[in-house]
């Protein structure tokens, strides 16, 4: 790649994109304005479990503007059951609205209104009356029924031999709660036939996902849909697959013969879409005396829906991150009467590594060791379970680089020993980690003979800045400046890219794009990337288009295939045969407990991450100092609340879920540690979008043992845990 491993301040090309959403000219999905547009309005269930006994419509549809109202007994089986991602299928959950009058979970829709106004149809589903014959529930974790996963299950030496004979052990139980994306933009979807041609315009992070499920849903070809998601306001996981709204709302405007147009209330936005499931862990660490891990054990219990088994199983990576000799790690599924959970930014390595770097600190603590220390004496260059080698491993470098810009060696070690006025002050730190992954994809890229080129692949601008690394890489392989170069994202009809997802995406569109620039070069005889322009004006050619696939390390023999039905997913990190590959970090955070008062606040922290080649300092700085905020505020504010009585959530919005805000967030300093791995794809590129967000915490945890001597291990950290 032509780019400069390490990149000058001219690389932190600013957002290619970004006037256009500033100035308000960015269309979103809901922006789209089409001509007699009908607006959808869901009625959701108010039960936790049971069956639809009746409806009372007529109120309903004495609302002026009604056009039709939708409901179990009106579409039945014209949206035939399919299985979900998890069963093989493309879609986010298997449970059928409006497919039977079942409900299997609160907020489950029941029927939706057809109306010639928003407003009308907002009334009107205010109006419907839905009878209900109520079931017993059990929405809680520990009410649940648990399944064990055996395929997330790694044993490796004698773990129980190893803690008969360890002289220092840690044993220890921690929980995470269920938390929620809540993207800015809701979850709109908007429907337009024209003759059995369909096209959908709605926030995605997979558009061939879409495509190619909503064909199976609808009974039609692929190739008679359209996707259609040029912008994404915001998504963390939340629009990463076809969820349920999108065949009723297609089913809908096929119905009415017109545009249909749905935005959920945010409240529905929580039970439309998959969200951070609660956890349990119970680890159990041993150690030698000087502080070498002899002994490791972690088991989780992750709560899924009971109509599909998810768990995110991150035990696989937590087992691999120290060196240790004896290992047993074991993930269980529990199921209850909720929505089926799903994918939330770091999703199995934000609460799995809460409970490891949580436990490692209590380890530090009794060997009276530095928790810098502790790791650094359990590094390792190879994965402990399977024997296989790092491509690249810079976790140490974080630490000392983390640790020397936060001052780390001025830290007193004796809990409760820092103090500044009524203040007790706490340091803590945790390691970041997050697995490198890529996915087979496709780019277009084509150079015209007035020096122009044109980029395009089915990528995704959900505002990490993909649209500015697409232009900039292929500016630098062709050698023009990136105000040459258009792209096109964000549409089904352009070549296939992965789900913008597991931090894939420039580690999967790079390459394809660098792969169509290098072919161009090559039909132009360029030696360079500064000979390409030369080389096209004395061809006498008015345009050179090139198309290039590439399947990455790991990706099976079929997934190029796979991807053009809209079934790719991406390979790498501790599922491949020959070799792990990991972004690796440090965070380091200083709490401050209020002496009278006992709030809890964040004035400073300092992350330090190894991800690779950086393409854009600008863009990746943004999503690592904007995971740490993440990361605080999963820490200190983030739950979401339920009634345990019908798993109703009870904080289903922005006022009153817990986020933080600009009075929480103090000084966030993001360090990106230079390194090189040209084994995990031919960019070098890591990932930056989600490791930000893990390690942060298990640092806020341990710094709040160390400001006040109590040991916390449920998030989140709120006043009460500390009184």
């Amino acid at each position: 790649m032509n780019l400069p491993l390490f990149p000058t301040p001219a690389h932190a090309v600013p957002r290619v994109e970004g006037r256009a959403k500033v100035t308000g000219a960015a269309r979103y999905a809901s922006d789209v304005r089409l001509p007699r547009t009908a607006y959808a309005y869901l009625v959701t269930s108010r039960i936790g479990r049971g069956a639809v006994q009746a409806f009372e419509l007529t109120s309903a549809r004495a609302v002026p503007g009604v056009l039709d109202i939708l409901t179990h007994e009106t579409v039945g089986d014209a949206i035939p059951q399919r299985p979900s991602l998890y069963a093989g299928g493309y879609l986010a959950d298997s449970v059928r609205p409006l497919g039977s009058a079942e409900v299997a979970h609160w907020g489950q829709p029941v029927a939706m209104v057809l109306a010639e106004t928003f407003e009308a149809a907002r009334e009107a589903a205010g109006r419907v009356g839905v009878s209900c014959d109520e079931a017993p529930t059990a929405v809680a974790i520990d009410a649940g029924t648990v399944q064990k996963l055996e395929p997330m299950t790694i044993t490796t030496g004698d773990v129980a031999a190893a803690f008969s004979a360890a002289p220092v052990t840690v044993d220890a139980r921690y929980s995470t709660p269920t938390q929620h994306q809540n993207p800015m933009e809701l979850f709109a979807t908007q429907c337009v036939w024209d003759g059995d041609r369909l096209t959908v315009h709605e926030p995605s992070q997979y558009l061939n996902n879409v495509k190619f499920g909503l064909a199976d849903q609808l009974g039609i070809e692929p190739d008679r849909i359209r996707v259609v998601s040029t912008y994404v306001g915001g998504a963390f996981g939340a629009k990463g697959f076809l969820t349920q709204r999108t065949a009723l709302v297609a089913l809908a405007a096929r119905r009415l013969g017109r545009p249909v147009v749905l935005v959920p209330t945010r409240e529905q936005g929580f039970t439309l879409s998959g969200y951070r499931a609660e956890t349990r862990h119970h680890v159990e660490l041993a150690a030698d005396r000087d502080g070498r891990l002899t002994a490791m054990r972690h088991e989780g219990w992750e709560l899924t829906s009971r109509a599909d088994t998810l768990a995110m199983g991150a035990a696989s990576m937590t087992a691999r991150l120290y060196a240790c000799p004896n290992i047993s790690v074991r993930v269980n599924a529990v199921a209850a009467d909720r929505s089926t959970p799903g994918f939330m930014r770091a999703p199995g390595e934000m609460p799995y590594g809460f409970a490891l770097e949580s436990a490692l600190d209590e380890l530090a603590v009794k060997l009276a060791m530095d928790p810098v220390e502790l790791r650094r004496v359990n590094d390792t260059l190879t994965d402990p379970v399977g024997g296989l080698p790092y491509t690249s491993r810079s976790l140490m470098r974080c630490f000392d680089e983390a640790a020397a810009a936060f001052g780390w060696a001025a830290r007193s070690p004796e809990p409760g020993s820092m103090t500044d006025g009524d203040w007790r002050v706490g340091w803590g730190c945790a390691a970041a980690f997050y697995p490198t992954y890529a996915g087979a994809s496709a780019a277009r890229v084509r150079l015209t003979a007035d020096g122009r080129v044109h980029v395009a692949s089915a990528g995704h601008e959900l505002g990490q800045g993909m649209t500015t690394m697409m232009a900039q890489v292929a500016a630098e392989e062709l050698g023009v400046s990136v105000d040459r170069v258009a792209v096109a994202i964000g549409d089904s009809d352009l070549p296939p890219a992965i789900v913008a997802g597991g931090s894939s995406s420039t580690a999967s569109v790079a390459p394809a794009i660098m792969a169509a620039c290098a072919a161009i070069r090559r039909r132009l005889d360029a030696a360079t990337p500064a000979a390409v322009i030369p080389a096209m004006e004395a061809s006498g050619m008015g345009a050179v288009e090139e198309l290039a696939e590439i399947r990455p390390h790991g990706v099976a023999p079929d997934g190029m295939r796979a991807l053009y039905r809209g079934q790719a997913g991406p390979a790498g990190g501790v599922h491949l045969p020959d070799r792990v590959q990991f972004a690796l970090g440090a965070q380091f955070v200083e709490v401050r407990v209020h002496a009278l008062t006992h709030e809890i606040r964040v004035p400073r922290a300092v992350g330090a991450f190894a991800c690779g080649r950086i393409i854009n300092p600008r863009t990746a700085h943004s999503q690592l100092v904007g995971g740490m905020i993440w990361g605080i505020g999963s820490a200190l504010f983030e739950a979401t609340e339920i009634d345990e009585r019908n798993g109703a959530y009870i904080n289903a919005n922005l006022a009153e879920y817990l986020l933080p805000v600009n009075a929480d967030i103090g000084d966030v300093q993001a360090i990106m540690v230079p390194e090189e791995d040209s084994a995990v794809n031919a960019a070098g590129v890591k990932g930056v979008g989600e490791i930000g967000v893990v390690g942060v915490a298990a640092a806020i945890a341990n710094a709040v043992y160390h400001a006040t001597g109590r040991r916390v291990r449920d998030l989140p950290i709120r006043i009460e845990h500390v009184l």
